[in-house]
């Protein structure tokens, strides 16, 4: 395993982070302790979940997936650990959680509720999930400002009560997550003008299909050190190549959840199609070489994978050990120059 550390702190992570958004839905808790257990035991120390979880999100499930990490986090090492987590971003989909947003009793209610599902102190690193303004997150591909948004400015409430909770020890650090560069750097700002706490990383989605990042925030995120937390690097299990190829099981996530057609666009499994070509070209998985392209990018702190199976999460852990050849790169980029970003 690789390790860097959360920028402007001393926690150490590993590059690949465990992603569990599958856990008490499409993998049990024994299959999600099974996962635990392996990906710790191949140095993974960075675990990544929300209250949201499992998705897709729903009254009866919601918090399900920490409650599923608090159930093995009581017998491990917890300082050895490294445990993210969000709260949840305002709309239809989350009305069952709350409707009230990140006001402060919102966001202090969500993080105890958090705690006891976790069955800890303290979360090591506590995001926002995505932003509570009208903005293009989730697929839009460009922004159309609404006059009539009825959110207000709150940037500046919303660290102050994170920098509240922090001083009691529930959270060590504070990230963004589906944050646009705007938001980030006015998140940015709050905290240098008024010594708050300074997000240290945002959780956006990146994979070979959605370079999008690469635009304003890659170099917000250089600039300001702000880490980026990659989710969807294989864009829900797309890049695997197994919807081209059709060796996909039942309890693949598409099959499951056909409604989540983010990265199965035409132009999407064009793209696909040409990357699986060029992996299998130079004899590597296409799973294999779309993670181990994210691993590589100066930008990332580290690179959220989930998987259904224990064969999945090898084979994307087993990711850190490629490095990718200049031809292959040039190659990848040779690709992106004609199907720029089809799952924005």
């Amino acid at each position: 395993m690789k390790y860097t550390t959360l920028p402007n702190t001393d926690i150490k992570v590993s590059k690949i982070c465990l992603g569990t958004m599958t856990f008490g839905n499409q993998n049990t808790e024994a299959q999600g302790h099974a996962q635990l257990d392996y990906a710790v035991q191949q140095g993974v120390n960075f675990i990544d979940t929300a209250e949201l979880y499992p998705v897709p999100a729903t009254a009866e499930t919601s918090g399900r997936t920490s409650q599923i990490i608090g159930s093995w986090l009581k017998h491990q090492k917890r300082e050895d650990l490294v445990i993210a987590s969000k709260i949840a971003g305002t709309g239809d989909y989350t009305a069952h959680i709350r409707t009230t947003g990140f006001a402060a009793n919102a966001i202090k209610e969500a993080i105890d509720l958090e705690l006891k599902r976790l069955q800890t102190d303290y979360i090591d690193l506590y995001q926002l999930h995505w932003p509570e303004r009208q903005t293009n997150t989730f697929g839009v591909r460009d922004y159309s400002h609404n006059p009539n948004d009825p959110w207000e400015d709150n940037f500046k409430e919303v660290l102050e009560t994170l920098n509240d909770i922090k001083k009691q020890g529930k959270i060590r650090e504070v990230g963004l997550s589906n944050e646009k560069a705007w938001g980030t750097m006015r998140y940015l700002e709050e905290s240098k003008n008024n010594n708050l706490p300074r997000p240290v990383t945002i959780q956006n989605a990146y994979s070979l299909i959605n370079r999008v990042f690469e635009g304003d925030l890659a170099e917000v995120s250089l600039r300001e050190n702000i880490g980026l937390l990659v989710y969807s690097p294989m864009a829900f299990g797309v890049l695997s190549g197994k919807y081209i190829k059709g060796t996909q099981d039942e309890n693949s996530r598409l099959n499951l959840f056909p409604r989540f057609a983010r990265y199965s666009s035409e132009q999407s499994t064009l793209a696909t199609k040409k990357y699986l070509e060029l992996a299998e070209k130079h004899n590597l998985s296409l799973a294999q070489m779309a993670l181990a392209f994210v691993n590589e990018q100066p930008f990332v702190t580290s690179n959220i994978t989930g998987a259904t199976n224990l064969n999945q999460l090898k084979e994307n852990i087993d990711s850190i050990n490629l490095t990718l050849s200049e031809e292959i790169l040039q190659a990848i980029n040779a690709i992106h120059c004609v199907i720029p970003n089809p799952a924005p």
